[in-house]
C-alpha cells in the first residue's frame, strides 16, 4: 500500500511539474507568440539563423514540442519550406537544454521552493487585474512556481534505494549489462518522454533520479539519449491531420535525432570521456566518479548540451539528405493538390520601399493565382458524384480557405513593415491600394468557399439538379471564370502597364445580366412546380454567390486602375 501511494505521489509530483511548464510556456507565447512566430517565419535565408532562431525561441519558451509544433503548422500552411523547416527544428534541440540548466543551477544548487508561496502571493492578485498583460504576467509568476514546487516534490518522494533494497535488486538486473544496459535505458527515455509528452519533464526526473544514485551517470545519459527520441512524438502527432510537407517536417525531426542518438551510441564512451574532459575544466569534476548531487546534475546537462550541440552542427550539413529520406518516406498522393506559399517575400524587406513593395506586388498576383484556384476546386465538385471525392475536394477548399486568411496577415503584415519607412505620397497610396486588393483577393477565397458548402448542402439534402439548371449555373460559372482569368491578367501586368479595365468592367455586366435572366427563370421555374423549394434554394445561392464573387473580382481590378493612375510603378 505504501507502494502505491509513493508511486502516485511521485507521479502527481511530475504532473505539478508538468502543469507549472505548460502554465509558464503558454504565457510566455502569449506575451511574445506573435512576435516569435514573425522571427521564425523570417529566419529562412541562411542555416545559422535557422538554429539560432530555433535555440532562442525554445529556451524562452522551455518547449522544445510547442517550436516544432509551431514550425509543423507554418510547414502546413506553405510559410516556411521543408529544408527551412530542419534548421530551425535542429536548434530547438539545443534550446530545450535550457531546462536542466535551469534545474541543475537553481533546482538544486538553491531550494527555490521556499519562494514558491511568495510568488504565488504576487502571481493571483496579477492573474485578477483586468490589464491583459498583468494578467499574463501572474500566469507566467504561477507556472514558475509551480514548476519549481513540482520538481522539489520528485526530489522529496523520489523512492529511497536505502529503504527500499527490493528496488535496488531490481534495478541490479539491468544496470550492469554494459551497452545492452545502455540500450535499454535509452528505450526507457524514449518511452517515459511519449507517454509523458514532455522532454523537459523527463530530464528533470533524469536529473532526480542520478543526483540520488538511482542509476549512474552512464545510464543517465542514455536515458537523456532516448528522452531526444521520445520528444519528438509530440510533432508528429500534431502533423497526422496535417499535410504532406508538415508531416515531412514532423518525420525530420525524428530522422535527426535518432542520427544523432545512433552515432553517440557508436561512440559512447569516448564521447563520456570528452564530456568528463569538459566537466573537469569547467570544476564540476568527473561525472563518472561519485560527487555531490550539484555536480552530478551540472555534469548531466552539459552532456545535453554537448549532444544537441555537437550532434546539429554536424547533421546541418547534411540538411539536404535528410530532406531527402523524409521525402522518400512520406510520398507525395498524386492528387492534384497544391502548396499555398509564400514566394516572393519570405527573404525580408528589400533596400528601398518602391523594392519591398515591388516584391509585395508579385506576392499578392502569386497569392491571387492560388485563390483562383479554389474556384476551380468548387467547378470541380459541381459535377463530382462520388462522396468520398466530393468529400476530399471539400476538405481541401477548407484547408486553402483557412490558408488563404493566413497568407492575407502574412502580406499585410509586410506592408504594414514598409509602410513604417519614409514613403513618397505615391508609395502611401499604393500602400492603400495593396491593402485593399488582398482584402478583396481573400473575399473571393470566402466566396469560393461558401459555394462549397453550398454545393454540400445539397448533396447532402440529396438535391439533384436536371439538365437545364447544371447547364446555367456551368454559363454563370464560366463567366466568373473569365473574370477572374482578367483580374490575374491585370495583376500579373504591373499596375502601370493596365491603361483600362474595359474588359474587366464588361465581364462583371455579364455576371450581374446572367444572374438576373437566372433569377427571373427561377421563379417562372418555381410558379410551374419544376423542382422543390429547397432545391430552388440551394440553386439561388449558387447564383448570388457567384454574383458576389464578381463584385471582389471587379474591386480587385479597380484598385489596380486606380493606383495605375497615380503612375506608381
Amino acid at each position: 500500500m505504501d507502494l502505491i501511494f509513493s508511486i502516485l505521489t511521485l507521479i502527481g509530483s511530475i504532473g505539478l511539474f508538468l502543469y507549472g511548464m505548460m502554465k509558464m510556456s503558454d504565457a510566455l507565447q502569449k506575451t511574445a507568440g506573435e512576435k516569435m512566430r514573425n522571427v521564425l517565419a523570417s529566419m529562412t535565408s541562411n542555416p545559422l539563423k535557422r538554429i539560432l532562431t530555433g535555440a532562442l525561441i525554445t529556451s524562452v519558451i522551455q518547449s522544445s514540442s510547442a517550436t516544432t509544433v509551431m514550425i509543423v503548422s507554418f510547414v502546413n500552411a506553405g510559410l516556411m519550406t521543408l529544408t527551412q523547416s530542419v534548421g530551425v527544428i535542429m536548434g530547438a534541440n539545443i534550446g530545450t537544454t535550457a531546462t536542466a540548466w535551469i534545474i541543475s543551477l537553481l533546482g538544486f544548487k538553491a531550494d527555490i521552493a521556499t519562494l514558491a508561496l511568495p510568488i504565488i502571493a504576487f502571481g493571483v492578485p496579477m492573474m485578477m487585474l483586468k490589464s491583459k498583460r498583468r494578467k499574463t504576467m501572474g500566469e507566467l509568476l504561477i507556472g514558475f512556481a509551480l514548476l519549481f514546487l513540482g520538481l522539489a516534490f520528485m526530489k522529496n518522494n523520489m523512492p529511497d534505494l536505502g529503504s527500499n533494497p527490493q528496488i535496488m535488486e531490481f534495478l541490479k538486473n539491468y544496470t550492469d549489462g554494459g551497452m545492452l544496459s545502455v540500450l535499454l535505458f535509452v528505450a526507457v527515455g524514449t518511452i517515459l518522454t511519449m507517454i509523458i509528452q514532455s522532454s523537459s519533464a523527463t530530464v528533470a526526473l533524469t536529473l532526480i533520479m542520478c543526483a540520488n544514485g538511482w542509476i549512474s551517470f552512464e545510464l543517465a545519459a542514455a536515458m537523456v539519449l532516448g528522452e531526444n527520441i521520445g520528444t519528438t512524438i509530440t510533432a508528429n502527432m500534431a502533423a497526422m491531420v496535417a499535410n504532406v510537407s508538415a508531416r515531412r517536417a514532423a518525420l525530420a525531426h525524428t530522422v535527426f535525432n535518432i542520427f544523432g542518438v545512433v552515432w553517440v551510441l557508436i561512440l559512447y564512451h569516448p564521447f563520456l570521456d570528452l564530456v568528463a574532459y569538459v566537466s573537469n575544466l569547467v570544476g564540476a569534476g568527473d561525472p563518472l566518479q561519485a560527487r555531490t548531487a550539484i555536480d552530478v546534475t551540472i555534469s548531466l546537462s552539459l552532456f545535453h548540451s554537448m549532444f544537441n550541440i555537437i550532434n546539429t552542427f554536424i547533421l546541418v550539413w547534411f540538411t539536404k539528405y535528410i530532406v531527402k529520406i523524409v521525402t522518400k518516406l512520406i510520398k507525395q498522393k498524386d492528387t492534384g493538390e497544391e502548396i499555398f506559399r509564400l514566394r516572393y517575400i519570405t527573404t525580408g524587406m528589400m533596400s528601398t520601399a518602391a523594392l519591398s513593395l515591388q516584391q509585395a506586388k508579385l506576392e499578392i498576383s502569386h497569392y491571387a493565382k492560388r485563390c483562383t484556384r479554389m474556384f476551380s476546386i468548387v467547378r470541380e465538385m459541381f459535377y463530382e458524384n462520388a462522396p468520398e471525392k466530393f468529400s476530399e475536394q471539400f476538405t481541401r477548399i477548407e484547408k486553402y480557405e483557412d490558408i488563404s486568411d493566413r497568407i492575407e496577415v502574412e502580406i499585410a503584415n509586410y506592408i504594414s513593415k514598409v509602410s513604417e519607412g519614409d514613403l513618397s505620397e505615391l508609395n502611401v497610396h499604393r500602400v492603400q491600394g495593396m491593402y485593399k486588393i488582398i482584402d478583396e483577393i481573400e473575399s473571393i477565397a470566402d466566396s469560393a468557399y461558401n459555394l462549397a458548402r453550398t454545393l454540400k448542402r445539397k448533396n447532402e439534402n440529396k438535391i439533384e439538379f436536371d439538365a437545364a439548371l447544371t447547364k446555367d449555373l456551368n454559363n454563370m460559372f464560366d463567366i466568373v471564370q473569365k473574370a477572374l482569368e482578367i483580374m490575374n491578367s491585370n495583376l500579373e501586368k504591373g499596375f502601370a502597364q493596365i491603361k483600362d479595365i474595359h474588359n474587366a468592367y464588361e465581364c462583371e455586366k455579364d455576371i450581374n445580366v446572367k444572374r438576373s435572366q437566372l433569377r427571373d427563370k427561377h421563379i417562372l421555374n418555381i410558379e410551374n412546380g419544376k423542382y422543390s423549394y429547397l432545391a430552388g434554394t440551394v440553386y439561388t445561392d449558387l447564383i448570388n454567390e457567384a454574383e458576389k464573387l464578381g463584385d471582389y473580382i471587379i474591386n480587385v481590378s479597380e484598385a489596380i486602375f486606380e493606383i495605375s493612375q497615380r503612375n506608381e510603378i
